[in-house]
């Protein structure tokens, strides 16, 4: 052991920023780095390993897109072995089925952050089978498991006896997501006409993420009112397909825009933020919307149903139904008080219960704990 620091392994599936690699960049960037030394594994290039070397934080990158890909083997012993690493935290399933093998072989603890488990409701059964079959040999053969929410934790263990299992939410940095900061404002780069109201989807636009049902709310939409903006802001497997907006009448109400890194600046031109998902761990953008006191409409799967509470910091919409999701957006549309009520009130919640403060000190304690559990590196 690092007879001065823990050195903390961080692991995550890839470089791309979404909620698991912008907890990973906020859980570094705030540990104490006094009493901590964090590495960071990618396994793919992207612009958060770019940050984390901009950070002077150790990164690196052994490329692969496949899980339980036995050919990184080595190579990520040898980071274990060559950092003197006292803890590995992985962060989601890839990252893990692809370190704790070399890990294990170490002795070192191991520690599994779950950002949604690998299995849903949308699978093919015998995929789903098999999602879970790896989920319980991973659980079953780490030192802990970090649920981000409740509702993943409940999942968990009613498969599988997860040892030592516990929930961490994410937390929040209150300083940068605050409503109350000067900050640019970007309607007129953005091409937003005065008066409108901007409704924003800030994801990577995937099945998961279901942007298919907001278009067909934005089609239902444009029947009671063309005065309303929706800004489509990232990138992912279904941006191509959902610019069919062109094909529907209401190109004029849709803009899409890339992945870009000045989030806050973003929230702020918002009116309304919405996430159609099916399934989540716990959506960071949808926390940090609420940080920056957006008036949130999303759906109640996991651990967003835990942080909002429909009519009271934001609205809850039945999965698939861009019905629901049309009257949501028309009725925040013709109710700004309603928007500000509901936005002072998520603000309210994400400083109560999503501050990132807490959420550092909470994975502090237990890398400490895990101390008399470090055995002499192989």
């Amino acid at each position: 052991m690092n007879s001065h620091k823990i050195k903390i392994l961080e692991t995550i599936r890839q470089g791309q920023i979404g909620g698991g690699e912008s907890h990973v960049l906020d859980l570094v960037r705030n540990l104490n780095k006094d009493q901590f030394e964090p590495v960071v594994l990618s396994f793919t290039h992207g612009p958060m390993v770019d940050e984390l070397r901009k950070l002077n934080i150790k990164t690196y990158v052994v490329e692969t897109l496949k899980p339980f890909n036995i050919t990184t083997y080595k190579a990520v012993k040898n980071i274990i072995r060559n950092e003197e690493i006292d803890i590995l935290h992985a962060h989601g399933t890839r990252s893990l089925s692809n370190t704790i093998f070399p890990a294990k072989s170490m002795g070192i603890p191991i520690v599994y952050t779950v950002h949604g488990w690998s299995f849903h409701q949308d699978q093919a059964f015998h995929v789903r089978q098999v999602r879970e079959l790896s989920e319980k040999f991973l659980t079953d053969n780490v030192d802990v498991t970090i649920s981000v929410s409740h509702s993943n934790q409940k999942d968990g263990l009613q498969r599988f006896n997860m040892k030592r299992s516990r929930v961490i939410n994410y937390g929040i940095n209150l300083e940068k997501f605050d409503p109350q900061r000067k900050l640019i404002d970007l309607r007129e780069e953005l091409k937003i006409q005065p008066g409108k109201t901007v409704v924003g989807y800030l994801v990577r636009m995937t099945v998961q993420k279901d942007p298919f049902t907001l278009i067909k709310a934005i089609a239902e939409v444009a029947k009671s009112t063309r005065d309303i903006q929706f800004l489509f802001i990232g990138d992912g497997d279904l941006k191509r397909s959902i610019e069919m907006v062109s094909q529907m009448g209401i190109s004029d109400m849709v803009t899409f825009h890339p992945f870009r890194t000045d989030i806050p600046e973003v929230l702020n031109t918002f009116d309304i933020y919405t996430l159609p998902s099916l399934w989540e761990g716990l959506p960071i953008g949808m926390l940090e919307a609420m940080g920056m006191g957006k008036a949130i409409i999303a759906t109640p799967v996991d651990g967003t149903k835990e942080a909002i509470q429909s009519e009271q910091n934001g609205i809850l919409v039945p999965c698939r139904d861009h019905q629901s999701l049309a009257e949501a957006i028309l009725r925040l549309h013709h109710h700004p008080e309603l928007r500000t009520k509901l936005g002072a009130a998520a603000r309210a919640t994400v400083e109560n219960n999503f501050d990132l403060k807490m959420m550092v000190q909470h994975n502090e304690n237990l890398y400490k704990s895990l101390i008399p559990e470090i055995r002499a590196v192989a």
